[in-house]
């Protein structure tokens, strides 16, 4: 049976979604709303496994068939509520934008996450954790990402022309939710990247990586996150995000203002 919906492997496989209408209106949709790319790509891949789940057309499933899928995902998968939540997004997204089914919001119930609080480094544990980074252009990206308080994502797609030492700010292109916005830029981050600059002499991308013409990725930086952390031999969980913690936590422990962080 060939489905609407085509199955993906999560991001190893290296076929594409059979076109069809579904998805086109699907990922037209999306579009239209201007959903972030990664999010786009992340509804369409639970969308196919949704599908592939049943070997139906979405359009032949209902609302039992989206809580038996949900209860798979949960006691069969064992998925924590935050990867169940993301496929709860993507067929809310289905059913009530573009195959417009009149169902109540109880029909695809939203998995409650339990809150927990992050555990944050201290700030000699992120010196030491820095330190341990044997990659001068790994060291300044995951140094950027804790000074200025970006996401790595943010990070990673800095150009040259980004850094603005006249007004010692950051501009951040296109950050989460399609806005632009300025970060500080503290005088030893700054200081940090003109040391990165004489030595690698970045053009466009202020991080660039291995593909010409493109910056460097997500998973990299991540790869490296995790090569510095048994480095520095630091029990607590560190990942780039682990550092925008950091960043928030170490500024309002400062006596900085709330509202500015």
């Amino acid at each position: 049976m060939q489905l609407l919906f085509a199955a993906l492997h999560p991001f190893t496989s290296q076929r594409s979604f059979i076109m069809t209408p579904l998805r086109q209106r699907m990922l037209e949709d999306m579009g239209i709303r201007n959903l972030a790319e990664n999010t786009q790509l992340s509804y369409l891949q639970q969308v196919s496994l949704y599908a592939r789940h049943f070997e139906r057309s979405p359009e032949a499933l209902g609302p039992q068939e989206v809580r038996d899928y949900q209860v798979h995902l949960t006691k069969t998968r064992k998925l924590a509520p935050s990867s169940v939540s993301i496929a709860t997004a993507a067929l809310r997204f289905l059913y009530k934008v573009t195959l417009k089914r009149d169902w109540m919001p109880d029909d695809i119930p939203m998995p409650k996450k339990p809150f927990r609080l992050p555990v944050v480094l201290s700030p000699e544990e992120v010196a030491h954790f820095l330190a341990c980074v044997d990659s001068l252009k790994q060291r300044t990206i995951l140094t950027t990402a804790y000074a200025a308080g970006l996401r790595v994502s943010e990070a990673t797609h800095l150009k040259v022309t980004d850094v603005d030492s006249q007004r010692m700010m950051l501009r951040v292109d296109q950050g989460k939710g399609s806005r632009d916005r300025y970060v500080m830029l503290s005088p030893r981050l700054l200081e940090a990247l003109r040391s990165y600059w004489k030595i690698v002499r970045p053009k466009t991308w202020l991080f660039p990586g291995h593909i010409p013409g493109r910056p460097i990725t997500t998973d990299a930086v991540g790869l490296a996150c995790r090569k510095a952390q048994r480095a520095a031999g630091i029990a607590k969980p560190i990942t780039p995000h682990s550092l925008r913690h950091a960043f928030a936590t170490h500024l309002l422990e400062s006596g900085t203002d709330v509202r500015r962080i």
